[in-house]
C-alpha cells in the first residue's frame, strides 16, 4: 500500500511518521512517498523521516519527491497538509488584518479567505491528479486549513473523489474533558472507551455531549467546567454563557463572541503567530538536519497541533481496517442534521467503513448558534466560488458576508489589498 504526503516537508511530518510506525501491524503500509515543491525542506524533513523509519527497522519505505502526480501515482491514500505561499504567506494574511482593524487570523476572517482562495485551486488540481493516476476508490485526508471550507470545495467541484477534512482541535477538547473527567472520578479513562458529540463548522463549533461506555456523562462535565471557571481570574469563557448553552465552545469561538479582546491582544504585534513558528520551524530544520537525530524532538509541540499523527493515523487505519470507528470528521451533510442544507460541509461525528465516511444523525444546533454558522457558511460558499472562478464580486460578497470582515464602506479596500498582497499566488484574479 502507497500513501502520498502532499506538503511533505511540514515541520508536522515526523509526527506523521510516528504514527504510521505505530500501527504497522494494523496497517501495512508499503511506500510512503512524501512531496514538495520545496527541495530544501523536503530533502531536510524526507531525510529526517527516513531515519526514523531505519531506526526501527524499516517496516516501510520512506521516498521524496518534488512531482505531485509520481507521489499520486497508484496511491491508496492521499493526505493533504500544504501551506500555498509558505509561513511567509500566513504572516501577510495576518498583517493584513491588522492593516484594517480587522482579525488577523490563519483560518477565519481576512486572512482565513485570503488562504482559501490560495488553497482551493492547488487542491482540487491535486483531486484531479487523483481522478487520473490513483488507485480506484483513493481518499483523499485534507488537514490543510480552512480545513471545512477547502472539504466544501472539494465536494462540490470534486464530488467523484471520496474527501474528508480533518482537524485536531476536536480530540484535543476530547483529551481535556478525559483529563476533567479523571480529575473528577480519580480513575484513568482510556481515549477509545469515550465518544465526544461535537457539531459546527471546522472551527466554528460546539461540544454537546460526551459519553464514556456509551453513558452519558455531559451533565458532570459542564458542571465541573462551570465550577472551575467560577473560580479563575480571567476564565477562558463566562460561567453564564456555558450555564446557558449548555455547551463548550471550540476554542476559536472567541475570535466571534471576543472580538474586542482579540484584536487588543493583535495591538501588540509583532510578533504575531506566524512569527513566532517561523522561528520554531527554523529551530525544528536545525534539528531535523542532525544526522543523529531519530525520534521526534520535545521542540516540535511549540509547534502547536497536538495528537495530529493520531488524528492522521487512526483514521486512515479504521478506514483500510473497516472498523467502523467515530470519529469527528468535516463532511458533507447529506441530511444527517436535520433541517440543514444537505450540501453543507460541517465538522461533527461520522462512522468511518471502507466503502465511506457517513455522518450520523444528530439534532440540530439552537438558532443562537446557527445563526452565526449560517453566517459564516455563506461566506464558505462565495468564497469557493470565488476561488474556482477568480470572481471579483463572489469575493466581495464573501467579505461582505463574514461576521468578522470590513464593514461595507470598507469591503472594496480591503479586497483589493489582499488581492495584491497574494497576487503571484491568485493568477486567477489577475488574467
Amino acid at each position: 500500500m502507497k500513501v502520498a504526503v502532499i506538503g511533505g516537508g511540514s515541520t508536522y511530518t515526523p509526527e506523521l511518521v510516528n504514527g504510521f510506525l505505530a500501527r504497522v501491524e494494523q496497517f501495512p503500509l508499503k511506500e510512503l512517498w512524501l512531496m514538495d515543491i520545496d527541495p530544501r525542506r523536503l530533502e531536510i524533513v524526507g531525510g529526517f523521516a527516513q531515519r526514523m523509519v531505519a531506526h526501527k527497522g524499516n517496516p516501510f519505505k520512506v521516498i521524496l519527491t518534488t512531482d505531485q502526480r509520481e507521489a499520486i501515482s497508484g496511491a491508496s491514500y492521499v493526505t493533504t497538509q500544504l501551506r500555498v505561499g509558505q509561513m511567509e504567506a500566513r504572516r501577510r494574511d495576518e498583517y493584513l488584518g491588522k492593516r484594517h482593524g480587522l482579525i488577523g487570523q490563519e483560518t477565519t476572517g481576512v486572512g482565513g479567505m485570503a488562504k482559501a482562495l490560495r488553497t482551493i485551486p492547488v487542491i482540487l488540481r491535486i483531486a484531479a491528479d487523483m481522478r487520473q493516476l490513483a488507485a480506484p476508490g483513493a481518499l483523499l485526508v485534507n488537514f490543510t486549513n480552512p480545513a471545512g471550507l477547502v472539504t466544501q470545495a472539494l465536494t462540490q467541484y470534486a464530488p467523484d473523489i471520496p474527501a474528508v477534512g480533518v482537524c485536531n482541535v476536536p480530540i484535543t477538547a476530547k483529551m481535556m474533558i478525559l483529563s476533567k473527567l479523571s480529575a473528577l472520578t480519580g480513575k484513568e479513562i482510556p481515549p477509545e472507551r469515550a465518544e465526544l458529540k461535537t457539531l459546527g463548522l471546522n472551527h466554528l463549533s460546539w461540544h454537546r455531549g460526551f459519553t464514556v461506555d456509551g453513558e452519558d456523562v455531559w451533565p458532570q462535565i459542564i458542571q465541573g467546567y462551570i465550577a472551575e471557571l467560577k473560580t479563575q481570574e480571567h476564565p477562558e469563557w463566562e460561567p453564564r454563557l456555558i450555564e446557558v448553552l449548555r455547551m463548550i465552545p471550540n476554542y476559536y469561538l472567541q475570535y466571534f463572541y471576543h472580538t474586542d479582546r482579540k484584536l487588543a491582544a493583535q495591538e501588540k504585534w509583532p510578533p504575531s503567530r506566524a512569527d513566532e513558528v517561523i522561528a520554531v520551524e527554523e529551530d525544528l530544520l536545525r534539528e531535523y538536519a542532525d544526522p543523529n537525530l531519530k525520534e521526534p524532538p520535545a521542540d516540535l509541540m511549540k509547534r502547536g497541533g497536538a495528537y495530529y499523527s493520531t488524528v492522521a493515523t487512526q483514521l486512515l487505519n479504521a478506514h483500510y481496517n473497516d472498523l467502523g470507528e467515530t470519529h469527528i470528521v468535516n463532511v458533507r451533510n447529506d441530511g444527517a442534521v436535520r433541517d440543514w442544507p444537505a450540501d453543507w460541509v460541517l465538522e461533527m461525528p461520522a462512522v468511518v467503513h471502507r466503502d465511506g465516511i457517513r455522518p450520523i444523525p444528530t439534532e440540530p444546533l439552537p438558532p443562537a448558534c446557527f445563526g452565526l454558522i449560517a453566517q459564516v457558511k455563506a461566506y464558505e460558499l462565495l468564497t469557493v466560488e470565488a476561488a474556482v472562478h477568480g470572481d471579483r464580486e463572489a469575493a466581495y460578497q464573501a467579505l461582505l458576508a463574514h461576521p468578522l470582515g470590513p464593514k461595507a464602506d470598507k469591503v472594496q479596500a480591503v479586497l483589493d489589498d489582499m488581492l495584491e498582497t497574494h497576487r503571484e499566488h491568485l493568477p486567477q484574479f489577475w488574467t
